[in-house]
């Protein structure tokens, strides 16, 4: 598990075809690897990969099909910043929201405008994701927790203060730029428990107040 305080920001060393998966070699940065051993869990940009080789300044880990698929990391050059944090101690100060780095969705930026020092940033996602996006709720987007601040449709945007603009790689978004995003845990949780399992998944079935009524909780009037 992972909060979405991004500890620093490395680089792409080199992403390689392996025994027709991908591995993908990383310069740490400023992360102090120290602390960690082969097996242990570092998020990528969001994504939970596991290290499969260590040096004192560089680590390596495998990357599925699968996870190429279904996130930006087959889009990453050499020489391109990510974001780093190491998986939560349960001793750690919960600085942000619960995170797993289990990527959902890539969202496309379609808008950036300065808001005061802050930078206003508006993402497209895909229609079957946006139901999990609420306001004021959290999102994780490249492994950065952040607040929303309005949804519309299949959009929605976020406030960035500067300090997080210098800490992770956000600060260098363009128009285009294609993200991993990682919704709320509990609205995920929330549905299944609402569908249980005597009915298949349907990504399309919304949460209302009358379907909550349905399935025994009191709605305030």
């Amino acid at each position: 598990m992972f909060t979405g305080i991004i500890e620093a920001t490395g680089a792409i060393n080199k992403l390689e075809k392996v025994d027709l998966e991908w591995r993908l070699h990383i310069d740490a940065g400023n992360l102090s690897l120290e602390d960690t051993s082969i097996g242990d869990s570092i998020a990528v940009n969001g994504c939970c990969l596991t290290v499969t080789s260590l040096s004192t300044k560089h680590f390596s880990a495998d990357v599925s099909n699968e996870t190429i698929s279904c996130t930006s990391l087959g889009n990453l050059k050499t020489g391109a910043r990510v974001n780093l944090e190491k998986a939560m101690l349960a001793n750690s100060r919960f600085g942000g929201h619960i995170v797993s780095g289990h990527v959902d969705c890539v969202g496309i930026l379609i808008n950036s405008a300065a808001d005061g020092q802050s930078v206003k940033l508006e993402f497209d996602v895909p229609a079957e994701i946006s139901k999990y996006i609420a306001d004021k709720g959290s999102i994780c987007i490249d492994g950065t927790s952040l607040t929303v601040n309005t949804v519309n449709k299949n959009k929605f945007s976020i406030n960035v203060i500067p300090h997080t603009q210098q800490e992770t790689i956000i600060g260098n978004y363009v128009v285009g730029q294609v993200v991993n995003l990682e919704v709320d845990l509990v609205a995920r949780y929330l549905e299944r428990l609402m569908t249980g399992n005597h009915e298949q998944h349907n990504p399309t079935k919304t949460i209302s107040s009358s379907f909550l009524e349905e399935h025994g909780f009191k709605i305030a009037k």
